[in-house]
């Protein structure tokens, strides 16, 4: 390669993007804005975003012309521009029932479950070391009345009494 091939392809990385490729990632910044628009409220709070977009989403669900509302994602968009669109991503995709990441979390909440039925004191330890915030009593408390559930072959209830725990510890 020559200097001058070297120099150019020098140059070619110190020029701004193109306007095609602005374009490309505000849409993609408008399509993460609408399926933020489309979580539940809940979800919508646990979103590390600002205040200003948090009202922008918030007043996208009032909006009823179609004319509206694309106009509105637009101004998401536009606020999403100043975001960590990178944390946002994640945070939805964790909230996204269709992603694999809510489903890998999900199939890794229920193998716990079946782990603290099934396993014994070493199996509830190795839990507890991966979240030290649980109230550990009531962690045994509801293996207890799961174990003792499943040995009645009884409803699971108490399992998903389990289950509901397991989930709150890994949204905290």
């Amino acid at each position: 390669m020559t200097d001058f091939d070297s120099q150019h392809n020098d140059d070619i990385d110190d020029l701004p993007p193109s306007r095609s490729q602005l374009k490309r990632d505000a849409e993609e910044l408008q399509q993460l804005g609408k399926r933020m628009t489309e979580l539940r409220p809940d979800q919508q709070e646990k979103l590390p975003i600002g205040d200003q977009l948090r009202a922008a989403i918030e007043e996208y669900a009032r909006i009823k012309a179609n004319g509206a509302k694309r106009r509105h994602l637009q101004y998401i968009g536009k606020l999403m521009r100043t975001a960590d669109a990178d944390a946002i991503r994640e945070a939805v995709d964790r909230f996204d029932s269709a992603s694999a990441a809510h489903n890998q979390l999900f199939h890794e909440m229920e193998r716990w479950r079946e782990r603290l039925i099934d396993g014994d004191n070493a199996d509830l330890q190795g839990f507890i070391e991966q979240h030290p915030n649980a109230d550990i009593q009531h962690l045994r408390q509801l293996v207890r009345n799961a174990q003792r559930e499943r040995q009645r072959e009884q409803a699971p209830a108490q399992a998903r009494k389990l289950f509901r725990y397991i989930r709150e510890l890994y949204e905290a």
